[in-house]
C-alpha cells in the first residue's frame, strides 16, 4: 500500500501527464485544420485556374458596379453551373448569365446580378422602390451609399414564363432588367455561392 508521501509525490506527475495529453489533442486538432485547410486551397486552386475543366464550379469575375456593395470590381467568384439543370432560380439567388443583348462589338457579356422576379410575377420598380406583385420588397443588400435610382421607372409588368427578371444591387448605377427586360432561362450559367479574391474578404454569397 502507498504511502502518504507517495501518493503526494505522484499527484504532480499525474497532474503533468495530463496536461501533455491535452497539449498532444490541441496540437492534432491544429494539424488536422491545417490539412484541411490545405486541401480546400488545392482544391480551389485546381477549380479556379483551370487544371481541371470546371463543368459543375467556375470562377468569374465582377466587370462592374452592379452589384456593390454586395460584389465590387474585380471581385472574383465561383458560380455552382450544375444547380439550375434541376431547379429553377429564387428570389434573392445572385446569378451569372449571358447578356440578352449584344454589346457595341457584338458579343453578349457574362453578366452577374440578383433575381427579384420570376415567371408570373407583377414586377414594378416606382421611385426607386421595387413591387412584386403589388408588395414593396425588403432589400437590405441594396448599396446605401448613393440615391436610390427614382428615374428608371419599370412596369407594372408580368414576367413571362421562361424568363426572370434581375436587378443590380447597386440600383442607381446597373444596367438590368428595367432596360433590356426579363431574361430567358436558357441564358443562365450558374449560381453565385463564394467570393473567394480578395482573400480578406472571402465569404459566402
Amino acid at each position: 500500500m502507498k504511502s502518504e508521501e507517495q501518493v503526494r509525490a505522484e499527484e504532480p506527475r499525474a497532474r503533468k501527464s495530463r496536461r501533455e495529453l491535452r497539449h498532444e489533442r490541441e496540437r492534432e486538432k491544429r494539424k488536422r485544420g491545417v490539412l484541411e485547410y490545405a486541401i480546400i486551397v488545392v482544391v480551389a486552386f485546381v477549380l479556379v485556374f483551370g487544371v481541371i475543366k470546371p463543368f459543375v464550379i467556375e470562377a468569374f469575375r465582377v466587370p462592374s458596379e452592379s452589384m456593390l456593395p454586395t460584389l465590387e470590381v474585380q471581385d472574383r467568384f465561383l458560380a455552382n453551373k450544375f444547380i439550375y439543370r434541376f431547379t429553377e432560380p429564387e428570389r434573392g439567388d445572385i446569378v451569372v448569365f449571358d447578356a440578352v443583348q449584344p454589346n457595341a462589338e457584338g458579343e453578349f457579356d457574362i453578366l452577374v446580378k440578383r433575381v427579384v422576379g420570376l415567371p408570373g410575377d407583377v414586377v414594378q420598380v416606382q421611385g426607386g422602390t421595387l413591387l412584386v406583385n403589388g408588395e414593396p420588397q425588403s432589400e437590405p443588400y441594396l448599396n446605401t451609399d448613393v440615391v436610390p435610382d427614382v428615374n428608371t421607372p419599370y412596369g407594372p409588368k408580368k414576367v413571362p414564363e421562361g424568363t426572370f427578371f434581375a436587378l443590380g444591387d447597386n440600383r442607381g448605377n446597373s444596367l438590368d432588367s428595367r432596360f433590356y427586360g426579363p431574361v430567358p432561362m436558357e441564358n443562365l450559367k450558374g449560381e453565385a455561392f463564394l467570393r473567394f479574391w480578395p482573400f480578406g474578404r472571402a465569404e459566402v454569397l
